[in-house]
């Protein structure tokens, strides 16, 4: 069949028996439509319905598969006007009460005499019966040779039972039989050991047995992982047919630069420079991750970038996520750049309307060299005469579309560096990151401080703000973090600033930052708190990316167990940057093993790579950067990371696929293609594969 023909596959679920207009309507809030739809539906789980249990050998609290004749059957009212079902089964060793309230529907497919199995956990019942509470039943044939089976368990919707997506499942795969034609041919099947797509459907839904099952949950994830791949090999060809202009680090460049530096590189930040020189000197753009703990030094790798753009005569632009921390890069830019000729300017969004206009028009002009903003460098009238270098800071806050429309601001793409001081596991480098090069700082420079961290009990308290109110004595800063900016059911910023005014800090110079406040009144909060006047500030997560104060020493986090991984270790990255050794006490609940894994690694690892793992396996991938972020679709049976080494396995495979035909033009993957396309064409723009 030609892949681009209308499949019966994607006939309405209305053509199935039994799925009228409005059942179809409850599958469609599950996003189920078409046939195809409910084929690639997974089960979220399985019951064991193999391992029988003769009825005398039964116990309380058990989940248990029985099977037994149906000796009685009882239908009866209650005096609360309920409607009770009962049925009593036995075999050689004993008998079994079953009970059904208010449905009937059991009526319609037992009958006395009927061998039947029933599935549930086992309670000790009325007059010391045992019994099952609305268990799962099924009429059989042959009780001696029945072997029971694997049943699959979905994710349902108010309205649709198991039974209905059972039904489903199975009709379509009766109408789906010989229609389904395999993205994956038949000798590279054999070569990986991989089973058919009608075959591991079948067993996916409806498993033979737990061998057959993990032989079709292999095929199905190796598939989607290695559509993954190829789209992410692909993504980074088309970025490669990008025009950019080379930009060559001569030993004249590299000594100017250097020279602007009161300091010497550490060995991870000399790598990095000599990777970024290298695809800096390419026609087609850089396309690089940096990433690196707090306070590896990223931003003197990301200015050396730049500053490569500006020896040759372009523009070069940094992006971040905040104005706190524009305004913090724009401070260092013009201390670091203040014995050089490179025009700096910052995009903010407290500039008058007339200031911005006069501004974008000299950027415009190429009479800017060096432009540090938010995403007010995004808007529609921002124009460069000749960007060169794009850096953009804790890129995972931006989507995608917004860094495209950085990247188009100028006539052709510019090289393209990315910074995250969040570490990221290798399994989501692979896949969300997986069309960027990565460089890693793991070295720290010279003088950067331990954090002592402590997970501080609320009978510890008072203990805590003594420690905190001596090391302001003996002259240091610290931070106070909430999670949130308005009350509700933790107190908000201004409440604990209160609190600590006329409580354990009263007689010090506290005050409070969060981002509702006006930008001019954040920046004048700031610039004291950086000049020593202020002592303590009391803020949100507004500190979490790149505020540099050394002095600030003392961090205290409340409610920590609303902060994800990542978020604790960012905020603890705010202190010990000076020659002062750090702390940082964290009040938090336990509520959830989770939270207490959380805690715990926080206190003990202070090693970004190692916690981001942590986090990973805890949280999961879409829940530690966002897949919406970076644009893909999400992955619908593989499980990251406990599947890492079948994506490491499609990875390779993409990539030697790739190398013999790069546009997988061959017609035997004509089906492998098109459904690369059509899960990540659009997304990942891959217009130029056809």
């Amino acid at each position: 069949m030609n892949p681009r023909t209308k499949s019966p596959l994607q006939l309405p679920l209305t053509s199935l028996r039994g799925i009228g207009p409005q059942k179809a309507r409850l599958f469609a809030q599950l996003g189920l439509r078409t046939l195809q739809h409910v084929l690639f539906y997974f089960p979220r789980d399985y019951e064991d319905w193999t391992r029988r249990i003769p009825l005398g050998k039964l116990q309380p609290g058990q989940e248990a598969l029985a099977l037994g004749r149906v000796v009685d059957v009882d239908q009866r009212g209650t005096g609360l006007g309920k409607r009770v079902v009962e049925l009593l089964v036995e075999d050689d060793t004993g008998v079994l009460r079953a009970v059904w309230f208010n449905t009937d529907y059991v009526l319609r497919v037992v009958r006395l005499g009927d061998w039947i199995a029933l599935q549930g956990k086992v309670r000790r019942g009325p007059h010391g019966m045992l019994e099952m509470a609305h268990p799962r039943v099924e009429r059989i044939a042959d009780p001696q040779h029945h072997q029971g089976r694997i049943v699959p368990v979905y994710r349902l919707c108010q309205g649709l039972r198991q039974s209905d997506v059972q039904l489903a499942v199975r009709s379509a795969l009766r109408a789906a039989a010989g229609q389904l034609e395999d993205a994956l041919p038949e000798p590279f099947r054999q070569q990986k050991g991989l089973v058919g797509i009608q075959e591991a459907l079948e067993q996916i839904h409806f498993p033979d047995d737990y061998v057959r099952l993990q032989q079709a949950r292999r095929r199905l994830v190796y598939q989607e992982l290695l559509v993954l791949q190829l789209a992410v090999q692909l993504h980074r060809q088309r970025l490669q047919q990008e025009q950019s202009v080379p930009l060559e680090v001569t030993d004249k460049i590299d000594g100017r630069i250097r020279r602007l530096f009161p300091f010497r590189l550490t060995a991870g930040q000399e790598e990095a420079v000599a990777q970024i020189r290298r695809d800096l000197a390419r026609s087609f753009p850089m396309h690089r991750l940096l990433q690196g703990d707090v306070g590896s030094g990223k931003t003197v790798v990301a200015v050396y970038a730049m500053l490569v753009a500006v020896a040759h005569g372009y523009q070069a632009a940094l992006m971040v996520p905040t104005e706190i921390l524009a305004q913090q890069h724009y401070q260092t830019l013009r201390r670091l750049l203040a014995r050089s000729r490179v025009r700096l300017e910052l995009v903010s969004g407290q500039q008058s309307r007339k200031e911005r206009k006069e501004l974008l028009g000299r950027i415009k002009a190429g009479m800017v060299d060096l432009v540090v903003g938010t995403q007010a460098l995004i808007q529609e009238d921002v124009r460069f005469a000749k960007l060169a270098v794009v850096v953009i800071d804790e890129q995972h806050k931006f989507g995608v579309r917004q860094r495209a429309r950085l990247q188009q601001a100028g006539p052709w793409h510019p090289h393209y560096l990315v910074m995250t001081a969040t570490p990221i596991p290798r399994t989501l480098l692979l896949t969300q990151f997986g069309d960027l090069d990565v460089s890693l700082l793991r070295d720290m420079p010279p003088g950067r401080q331990k954090v002592h961290t402590y997970w501080v009990a609320e009978d510890q308290r008072q203990q805590w703000w003594e420690f905190v109110r001596k090391k302001l004595d003996q002259g240091r800063q610290g931070y106070v973090v909430v999670p949130r900016v308005q009350g509700g059911s933790v107190p908000s910023v201004q409440q604990v600033l209160q609190q600590l005014q006329h409580g354990p800090l009263k007689g010090y110079q506290v005050e409070a930052i969060h981002g509702r406040l006006p930008s001019v009144q954040k920046q004048q909060i700031m610039q004291r708190f950086v000049q020593g006047q202020t002592q303590v500030l009391v803020c949100t997560t507004a500190i979490e990316v790149g505020v540099d104060v050394p002095n600030a020493t003392v961090l205290t986090i409340e409610h920590g167990h609303l902060f994800g991984l990542a978020q604790l270790h960012q905020l603890r990255g705010r202190i010990g940057r000076g020659r002062h050794v750090g702390y940082c006490g964290v009040f938090a609940r336990a509520d959830t093993p989770e939270a207490q894994q959380r805690l715990e690694a926080f206190v003990q690892i202070q090693d970004g790579f190692q916690l981001a793992e942590v986090d990973f396996r805890l949280r999961g991938p879409g829940n530690m950067l966002g897949t919406e972020q970076h644009g893909q679709a999400p992955l619908y049976i593989a499980r990251l990371p406990e599947d890492q080494p079948w994506l490491e396995q499609a990875r390779e495979d993409a990539q030697a696929l790739l190398a013999q035909d790069p546009r997988l033009q061959d017609p035997r993957w004509d089906r492998l293609r098109h459904l690369v396309l059509r899960r990540y064409g659009e997304v990942m723009d891959l217009s130029h594969v056809g």
